[in-house]
């Protein structure tokens, strides 16, 4: 890899189109991969095949996601003729987790340790892998912990000592109706759970529907304080920004 100045692109990347932000970062790297796990992310490996038809494609099995989600994951791997590299949780650290606190043990003590074993720790591993990655977040998910992120940056969460690892954020600027305005011209798939009130989709027991005008994060980990909902993929960064 040559080397990115990342504060370079940032300036040049800032504000622009989703697809000069994919552009640029497909051009930049090689050995790169899209985060795949909701209708954002759908959208980013429609518009990055089209750029690139080699374009790694992840996404994060943490073996408790809804059937509608598993059968989303195939509907897109067989719409796309793409591989979905399935990142599964340590075997024996789940166990381990499982067999100390059993199945729900978030509903009391919170959602960061199973999440960081089903979701963080495999996406770790993922990571050290690439040079760079491709996410589907956006500003208005969550103004308190993704408000400050920007376009391109330097992943200081999953960077090892000695080697650089590069997120991209295309979809940053826009909101839930552009990207399903994009979905509904483009035909890109997109999971069903969505058309039964679930807006913001992650694992079955931590998801539920939500009411009309009700902000897309408020079906996720509802038990918990609002400022809080981050799984741990993101939240080191948009701390650091914010």
């Amino acid at each position: 890899m040559t080397t990115f100045d990342i504060s370079c692109a940032q300036a040049e990347l800032q504000g622009k189109n989703p697809r000069i932000i994919l552009k640029a970062a497909l051009a930049a790297f090689g050995n790169i991969a899209i985060s795949f796990s909701g209708a954002e992310d759908v959208v980013l490996i429609d518009m990055a095949l089209k750029i690139r038809k080699d374009v790694q494609v992840f996404s994060l099995d943490t073996g408790r996601l809804h059937p509608e989600t598993y059968q989303f994951i195939e509907q897109v791997r067989q719409h796309y003729g793409i591989a979905i590299d399935l990142l599964s949780p340590d075997r024996a650290l789940l166990d381990s987790f499982v067999k100390e606190k059993g199945l729900f043990s978030f509903y009391q003590d919170g959602h960061q340790q199973c999440c960081g074993i089903r979701k963080v720790e495999p996406l770790r591993r993922k990571l050290a892998s690439l040079d760079a990655w491709i996410t589907g977040q956006r500003k208005d998910q969550s103004l308190d912990t993704r408000g400050g992120i920007p376009e391109v940056q330097l992943d200081d969460v999953f960077s090892d000592p000695g080697r650089t690892l590069v997120k991209f954020n295309p979809l940053l600027n826009w909101n839930s109706a552009q990207v399903w305005d994009y979905i509904e011209a483009y035909q890109v798939p997109y999971n069903s759970l969505h058309s039964h009130g679930y807006i913001s989709i992650g694992c079955e027991p931590c998801t539920r529907p939500v009411l009309p005008n009700q902000h897309e994060r408020v079906g996720r980990w509802w038990w918990e304080d609002a400022a809080k909902k981050e799984c741990g993929l993101h939240v080191g960064h948009a701390n650091s920004e914010s």
